[in-house]
């Protein structure tokens, strides 16, 4: 498997760099909520609701993540002239529409 994004990296401002990890920060506490969920036998449509919490709060980091990424790195590449960051944003796409 390719990881080029591993050898890539991004200098995000205070601001956004705080906003991704508040988020991560929260979806960490949901995730600790449904293990403790799980632990005391809660009832399966409640860990269900928390899970779909979790899904929920994933893709609105996501769609935080991803316009971050386009109004930065994507933009600064095509004004470049690295035209092959489309071809990379869109295979980006493709991988999270499965």
């Amino acid at each position: 498997m390719d990881n080029e994004c591993c050898r890539k990296t991004k200098q995000r401002t205070e601001e956004e760099y705080k906003n991704l990890i508040h988020r991560l920060n929260r979806i960490e506490g949901q995730i600790r909520g449904i293990k403790g969920m799980i632990e005391k036998s809660a009832y399966c449509t409640d860990i269900l609701v928390q899970s779909s919490a979790v899904s929920a709060a994933m893709n609105a980091f996501n769609k935080e993540l991803l316009a971050n990424h386009i109004k930065t790195c994507v933009a600064e590449d095509i004004r470049n002239g690295k035209d092959e960051t489309v071809d990379e944003l869109v295979a980006t796409l493709q991988k999270l529409m499965k």
